[in-house]
């Protein structure tokens, strides 16, 4: 990333089906989830780019992205132990960068 772009904390929009999946979790599965989103909006890179960049992430978090060929593609954070994901894209634009999370899923 470079210095031209606005740092943290980044904006996070939800579609409706990922608002809507994570409306009908528990309680403590919300939780995760707010956790999950608090550590992706407040992280220098939300693609944790470089050799353990995830290593400050909660116990139960890790980050890695959808397709290894396409490493500033979609990239999914996982939480509860690998439970439950949020797949999430980060559009690093001079104005207005932000997180768009399109699916959240807790088993």
């Amino acid at each position: 990333m470079t210095s031209d772009f606005m740092g943290p904390p980044w904006q996070a929009d939800w579609t409706k089906e990922a608002e809507d999946g994570r409306n009908t979790l528990p309680a403590a599965a919300q939780a995760w989830v707010d956790a999950a989103r608090a550590e992706l909006v407040t992280v220098q890179d939300p693609y944790f780019r470089g050799i353990d960049k995830a290593a400050d992430l909660p116990a139960g978090m890790s980050v890695e992205p959808v397709q290894s060929t396409r490493p500033g593609g979609a990239h999914v954070i996982y939480f509860d132990h690998g439970r439950g994901w949020l797949r999430y894209v980060f559009t690093p634009r001079t104005a207005d960068p932000q997180i768009v999370i399109d699916e959240c899923i807790w088993l």
